[in-house]
């Protein structure tokens, strides 16, 4: 997803005190001219002529009522029952429903049904708003080895996709891992590490050279008795899993294409890091353009903790590392899995919170950055406030916008305003591009439909902007 999580102030100059193993420790479009942009860090988000000028009205148009429908509550609730009911059961309703949103939501927020023609949409944003692209193949979950074979090669034809495109147009290429290893394995790779953690005298045949995944406020509440070793049938899942991981690096490797794996909830997230950091060990040779990007999610409590542990250990390695910043889309299942456990929610208790951990690790990893730490950052936000404070720090920082060091995203189809701001300040900003079949897309779609439910949702910005626009343009027409 964007993709899009926490540190409390002064954190940061307390990382020095957290421990990685042990106990917990003290806690501490038109843009006018996309080719020329503005010298001026400070965003100007206010005068939609120029952010919108190259969206054409047709496309004003639709955004505009796809932001709506998804800002009202009931409209929200009622499109998630028709989705997931029996409705969806019978041909002709499905048929039905599924043309609707194609024309609808799907356009708005997915680059389309196949890898070619996401590449085509790819190019199409870039040319016309210099926008980069981010292509992900939509499928997130696999219950089995047949069905995550079948996905490792989608993401396989996704970097191939991405090949046939100009560099200047292709950020990057998106795995989840949840797609390509069975959940039931992460769950139990997940469990094991965690009494690991808890007992570091337990052994972990199976286990490969790694980075820190876990820190002394990380979540435990899921492993509460010591798990079963893996069979051997699980031992040998988890080598194809690791072998197709590899597939992927090493074709991102020699297309040169960076790989960003995507974050999960806690219960799985344990092992995705696990094999994030080892693929980054693994494949992250050049300083000065890691391969393998591992996602912070800072709505997590113990996330700038983690994030210090491991670029700590990844320096003493040697080892570049770039890292994906967000905030995290899993707040509700977070909260209802701790809730039945008996634990307090691991993502931070405020909003406010969640803004300062983000804000204080995107000034961290902008800080080492910009020091000549092989470090690269892809800061993915739809909070105005944080893409101002990060180009302002990019600015203090004196950090080269166009090296790919720092890259500022956001989802496709979601806060425009801010990508295009960003982009006319001189900054790459991607946009994070979904793609494959409508009702595979369809578990995405609501995600982004829930997101911007509400008047002061991340959409009301755009909302906003998008309707002044498209006055304006009748207005003169």
């Amino acid at each position: 997803m964007m993709a899009n999580r926490f540190l409390r102030p002064n954190l940061i100059h307390r990382f020095s005190t957290v421990s990685p193993v042990g106990p917990p420790a003290t806690i501490i479009p038109e843009i006018l001219s996309f080719d020329q942009p503005k010298s001026d860090v400070d965003l100007d988000l206010s005068d939609q002529a120029r952010l919108f000028a190259s969206v054409p009205i047709s496309d004003l148009f639709r955004s505009t009522a796809v932001l709506h429908a998804t800002a009202i509550g009931p409209m929200v609730d009622l499109g998630s029952w028709v989705m997931s009911s029996k409705l969806m059961d019978a041909t002709i309703t499905r048929d039905l429903v599924l043309r609707f949103v194609k024309g609808t939501f799907y356009d708005h927020f997915c680059a389309g049904e196949d890898a070619a023609a996401a590449a085509r949409r790819v190019s199409s944003v870039y040319e016309s708003t210099g926008l980069k692209g981010m292509l992900v193949y939509g499928v997130e979950h696999a219950e089995d080895g047949g069905a995550c074979d079948s996905n490792i090669e989608k993401f396989l034809e996704t970097v191939e996709a991405a090949k046939t495109l100009p560099t200047s147009h292709l950020s990057s290429v998106v795995v989840k891992i949840t797609a390509i290893c069975p959940m039931s394995l992460l769950k139990r790779v997940s469990d094991l590490l965690r009494w690991q953690y808890k007992n570091p005298n337990f052994k972990l045949p199976w286990k490969l050279n790694s980075l820190p995944v876990f820190s002394g406020s990380s979540p435990l509440y899921h492993t509460t008795s010591e798990p079963e070793p893996l069979t051997v049938e699980e031992e040998e899942e988890l080598e194809k899993a690791h072998e197709r991981i590899k597939s992927i690096c090493l074709r991102c490797q020699e297309s040169n294409v960076p790989l960003l794996i995507d974050a999960e909830d806690t219960i799985l997230q344990p092992a995705i890091d696990y094999m994030a950091y080892w693929s980054a060990i693994m494949f992250n040779s050049d300083k000065d353009r890691p391969i393998v990007y591992n996602t912070i999610q800072a709505y997590l409590k113990d996330a700038g903790e983690r994030l210090h542990l491991a670029f700590r250990e990844s320096e003493k390695m040697n080892v570049p590392i770039g890292f994906k910043l967000v905030r995290g889309a899993y707040m509700s299942s977070e909260a209802r899995l701790a809730d039945s456990l008996g634990y307090k929610s691991p993502v931070h208790d405020t909003i406010q919170d969640t803004h300062a951990c983000y804000n204080e690790c995107m000034t961290f990893l902008m800080e080492k950055a910009s020091n000549g730490s092989g470090i690269a950052v892809i800061l993915a936000t739809h909070n105005t406030d944080s893409g101002k404070l990060g180009a302002r720090k990019a600015s203090e920082l004196g950090i080269n916008k166009e090296n790919g060091k720092i890259e500022f995203a956001q989802l496709y189809g979601m806060s425009d305003a801010l990508s295009f701001g960003l982009k006319r300040s001189g900054f790459n900003v991607s946009k994070y591009m979904p793609y494959g079949p409508v009702a595979t897309a369809v578990p995405y779609l609501i995600r982004r439909a829930y997101e911007n439910r509400g008047m002061m949702s991340t959409g009301a910005l755009d909302r906003q902007l998008m309707r002044m626009e498209l006055k304006r343009r009748i207005m003169v027409g």
